[in-house]
């Protein structure tokens, strides 16, 4: 599998030494070099400085033919448009964004991009240790609705 992460946070770079380490080929991008710092000496995908939402960088960073796209940056907007661009214009069969605010990653959702929403995941998590059912969805929530005029989003499930 190829995939692309943007954003080498703890998450993005937990995420590419994991995926490497599986053999997997993987290219990490980020607009700070001192981003790569987390990622273990091992890892033996590529880094790449760059803006991730400029569809010039992603493509010579070489998003073209990726399996996978994960956009796990701070920002809910950025990534959303970046995983948008990764569906629309290089046609990845799996994009992800992540998104802090559980309203927005309902919505973006309704609106055909995949997304994890890690607060309700932590605050499920936090209720469940102390005995009460999950609220909400435990992983990549797929798309609901039609994402652009291409219709519906193949979100790799299994149906």
């Amino acid at each position: 599998m190829r995939a692309m992460i943007v954003g080498c946070g703890r998450v993005g770079a937990w995420l590419a030494d994991r995926l490497a380490g599986e053999g997997h080929e993987v290219t990490v991008l980020d607009v700070s070099t001192q981003a790569f710092r987390r990622l273990q000496a091992s890892f033996s995908g590529n880094a790449v400085r760059g803006d991730g939402t400029d569809e010039a960088v992603l493509r010579r960073a070489g998003l073209d033919g990726a399996d996978a796209f994960f956009a796990l940056t701070e920002g809910d907007n950025r990534n959303v448009l970046m995983a948008q661009l990764a569906v629309e214009s290089f046609g990845v069969p799996r994009a992800v964004a992540k998104i802090n605010d559980p309203v927005r990653a309902e919505a973006y959702s309704a609106l055909g991009i995949a997304t994890v929403c890690r607060t309700v995941m932590l605050g499920d998590a936090l209720a469940e240790y102390v005995g009460l059912p999950p609220a909400g969805p435990h992983g990549v929530v797929a798309p609901t609705g039609n994402h652009g005029p291409h219709g519906p989003v193949d979100a790799g499930g299994d149906g």
